[in-house]
């Protein structure tokens, strides 16, 4: 046992992400029946949707289990009522100040962690009164922070400003990747991009087989004058980048943008007009899995390197 796991009263220290459109009670469910934390990703969830998915995760597992809430959102408000009523005991929050909505999860019994990118916002979780903290490098997919840090760099860093249980995110799909982040000083990982991919994410069958074709260099950080998010190249992407390039407008971003872009590539699986969201790491995915599979290889994997690592004179110099 050790700080996340004695946390979250989980068996592993591993996290699933809370991916829009991948992250459903589903794969939810799946992670946290194998021992890990399952969360349910409520930034690509209508309030009503929300609610579903949170009373079927009542149902489909007895297991520990959250929810991620990005602040951002302009219904934040009702999303945070929900986890109330719900009497939800984990939240991470992110895309936003902690010091906002800690207060309240905490009074409603809830354990919050916050995602951050920075040591800056390392000090504003401690302040806020966080439980734990998400340090997500610049590899992740999805939204990302303007600093560009990667995880090698960040979780040393981070560590270094706090000593809040840590939680490395970004580049890990591997029990290789798991080990060496927690031999950086962090105290769990939180995996995305691999869930993604898995039978049970709720991300379209097209999406799904687009993350095994991801090459080396097949993703790259956008939409800087927005909200940086990392993105398979595509069709979209070459829009975005040859507008960037021209100096198109914030405004003019967002109309390109529109609605519901993500929503059209990774569920309902457009693979040539659809915001395609995920990590560097997608070139190491070559294979759709169950989650306990996934968690077969990432465990067994890691519990390798770790006896390598203490018997073999490899690592001697």
């Amino acid at each position: 046992m050790n700080r996340v796991t004695e946390l979250f009263k989980i068996k592993y220290p591993v996290i699933q992400g809370g991916m829009v459109w991948c992250s459903g009670w589903k794969l939810a469910s799946a992670v946290s029946n194998n021992g890990g934390l399952g969360l349910l990703g409520a930034g690509s969830m209508y309030p009503e949707v929300l609610r579903e998915h949170i009373q079927k995760m009542k149902k489909a597992t007895t297991k520990p289990w959250g929810v991620n809430v990005p602040l951002l959102y302009p219904n934040i408000d009702e999303l945070i009522q929900i986890l109330i009523e719900e009497k939800v005991q984990i939240v991470f929050t992110s895309a936003g100040n902690p010091a906002k909505w800690t207060g309240l999860l905490k009074e409603n019994g809830m354990t919050v962690v916050h995602v951050i990118a920075n040591a800056r916002f390392a000090k504003k979780c401690e302040e806020a009164g966080v439980d734990a903290i998400v340090a997500e490098g610049f590899e992740a997919g999805g939204h990302n922070g303007r600093e560009e840090t990667t995880t090698l760099t960040l979780i040393p860093h981070i560590r270094k400003v706090t000593n809040l249980p840590l939680i490395a995110a970004g580049g890990i799909g591997s029990g290789k990747s798991m080990f060496a982040a927690m031999a950086l000083g962090a105290d769990g990982v939180q995996i995305g991009s691999l869930f993604a991919a898995s039978e049970e994410s709720s991300a379209h069958q097209e999406f799904k087989k687009c993350i095994l074709e991801t090459g080396e260099g097949g993703t790259m950080l956008s939409l800087k004058k927005l909200a940086p998010v990392r993105l398979i190249k595509n069709a979209f992407f070459d829009q975005v980048f040859k507008a960037e390039q021209e100096g198109m407008s914030t405004l003019d971003l967002q109309k390109l943008l529109g609605k519901g872009r993500a929503k059209k590539g990774i569920f309902e699986g457009d693979m040539i007009e659809g915001e395609l969201e995920i990590g560097q790491v997608a070139t190491l995915i070559d294979e759709i899995k169950p989650v306990s599979d996934i968690f077969n290889d990432l465990l067994n994997e890691y519990k390798a390197v770790r006896e390598e690592t203490a018997q073999n004179n490899r690592f001697e110099f």
